[in-house]
């Protein structure tokens, strides 16, 4: 039976673990509303950019761009985005469990697939295997256009020095505080929406000095637009799922102190018990 001291460590200690989760629930809730924001206003220029993208390549049909070329997918580079730190829940656990799935697909296809990755709890998931890595971003902190940028570019890169066929996207997309969906999207070559999005409706361009010049600045800023919001709902997701982990750690942790108070009360109330008994025995055997 423990004792009362090792129970009431036990208390201090859980008390003590409940005061962090609480801590990291409440600067999680302050960052969600920010993330969320950023998220909600960014979807709408990235798909509006890849309406206008399309509408461009398909009206100017003469038109030729390193970036809409399709080839033979033999290369297959797979982005994957999660984050530097855990606490936060299955957050890290269901997208590194999908990329593995996406690559042993991609390899049972027979395509050569090259991991790039974007956090350190995937670079640390990754080099353990044996998988072929490219490169690699951690620390990117709080994200701007300016660090979706360099990844952006670095893809771009690749692609166009055929260096890679096709280039996918896999992060967590924001949809709720408690959900978040794990979406696998084609990068490159530049592909242009269904024809049921709302974002996507027929329109004449005149160019201005020409169709190529527009394509060939425009594109390399889509790459790093989509980059850019993939970022975004992935901090959204996090932040959502780290302040859900946080606000079930601290019920836990409730619901731990109570369980252990009581064991505490009731291993205190049967030594009180066994002490009366043992000082009525002495008394009798005095008698």
């Amino acid at each position: 039976m423990p004792s009362l001291r090792d129970i009431q460590r036990k208390i201090t200690s859980v008390k003590k673990t409940q005061q962090i989760t609480s801590a990291m629930k409440m600067v999680a809730a302050a960052k969600l509303r920010r993330a969320q924001e950023r998220v909600i206003a960014a979807r709408p220029y990235a798909r509006k950019m890849l309406a206008v993208i399309a509408n461009l390549a398909t009206s100017a049909e003469r038109v030729q761009h390193p970036l809409l070329a399709k080839r033979e997918p033999n290369r297959v580079t797979l982005l994957v985005l999660t984050s530097d730190r855990g606490l936060c829940g299955a957050y890290n656990t269901s997208i590194l469990r999908h990329a593995v799935e996406t690559i042993k697909q991609f390899q049972a296809e027979g395509k050569d697939v090259t991991v790039d990755i974007v956090g350190r709890k995937a670079r640390d998931f990754f080099r353990k295997r044996e998988y072929k890595l490219g490169k690699v971003w951690m620390g990117l902190g709080t994200i701007g256009y300016e660090t979706a940028a360099p990844i952006g570019q670095y893809v771009v890169e690749q692609f166009i020095a055929s260096e890679t066929d096709d280039v996918y996207l896999l992060y967590n997309e924001f949809k709720s505080v408690i959900t978040q969906k794990v979406t696998l999207e084609k990068l490159l070559p530049v592909e242009p929406p269904e024809e049921s999005d709302p974002f996507m409706r027929a329109v004449d361009y005149l160019y201005e000095p020409s169709a190529e010049a527009i394509l060939g600045s425009i594109l390399p800023k889509h790459i790093e637009v989509q980059v850019y919001r993939s970022l975004l709902e992935s901090q959204a997701s996090e932040v959502g799922a780290r302040m859900t982990a946080m606000d079930s750690a601290t019920r836990n942790a409730k619901d731990m102190i109570g369980r252990l108070t009581l064991k505490f009360n009731k291993t205190r109330q049967a030594m009180i018990t066994k002490e009366i008994s043992e000082i009525v025995g002495g008394a009798e055997a005095l008698k």
